[in-house]
C-alpha cells in the first residue's frame, strides 16, 4: 500500500510498480506511474488498476499483485477496458483509476518449500492435494486401478500375453481367464 499525502489529508492506495518514497503523485492528470486519473484522461494502451465500477465509489476492480487492465477504446461518455481475464468492460469515463501495474508481482515466484504449505494453498482454492496416482487406487475406484496390467492401460504393451504366444513370450499373468472389471451378472 502507498501512503499518499494530499495537503493535510492522508489516504492509502494500492502501490504501483516502480514508485518510490517521496515521489510526487498527481490526482486528475496523467503524469506517470501511481497517478490517479479519470479513465478518459488515460491514453489508449495505458495500463491501469484499482478501477472504480461507478464514479466516486472508490477503487474496486483489479487490486491483486502484478495485475493490470488496458484501456482499449474511448468514446464520448464511456471507455472500454480490457480486463486481465481478457473480457472487455465498458466504464463511465468519469470513473477513476491508477496508472501502472500493481507492485508485488513476484509474490508467486517463491517456491513452496514444504508439502504442507502447498496443501494449505490448494485448500484455500478448494483443490484436492496431494493427488493420488490412479494406479495406486483400487480397481473399483478408477479404470487404471490395482496396477495389474498397468502398462496396457497407458498404451504400452501389457503384461498379459496372448493365449497362443510362443514359449518365452509367456510372461506376466499367463493365461488369465479374464482381465478388467467384472460387469453384469455372473
Amino acid at each position: 500500500m502507498a501512503k499518499i499525502k494530499l495537503g493535510e489529508q492522508i489516504f492509502y492506495n494500492v502501490a504501483a510498480e516502480g514508485i518510490h518514497e517521496g515521489q510526487k503523485i498527481s490526482l486528475g492528470k496523467d503524469v506517470g506511474y501511481g497517478s490517479i486519473v479519470p479513465i478518459k484522461e488515460a491514453q489508449v494502451k495505458t495500463q491501469i488498476f484499482n478501477i472504480e465500477s461507478r464514479p466516486n465509489d472508490g477503487g474496486k476492480l483489479i487490486r491483486s499483485a502484478g495485475s493490470s487492465a488496458v484501456v482499449t477504446k474511448k468514446e464520448p461518455g464511456k471507455v472500454t477496458v480490457l480486463m486481465p481475464s481478457r473480457e472487455e468492460k465498458i466504464f463511465n469515463d468519469q470513473c477513476k483509476a491508477t496508472i501502472g501495474v500493481i507492485a508485488g508481482s513476484g509474490r508467486k515466484e517463491k517456491p513452496m518449500l514444504k508439502a504442507g504449505k502447498m496443501f494449505y494453498v490448494r485448500k484455500s482454492r478448494n483443490k484436492l492435494w496431494p493427488r493420488t496416482s490412479a494406479v495406486k487406487m483400487n480397481v473399483i475406484d478408477h479404470p487404471f486401478g490395482s496396477g495389474r496390467g498397468k502398462n496396457l492401460s497407458h498404451g504400452i504393451l501389457g503384461k498379459i500375453p496372448k493365449r497362443n504366444a510362443p514359449p518365452g513370450a509367456k510372461v506376466g499373468s499367463v493365461r488369465a481367464r479374464r482381465t478388467g472389471r467384472k460387469r453384469g451378472k455372473s
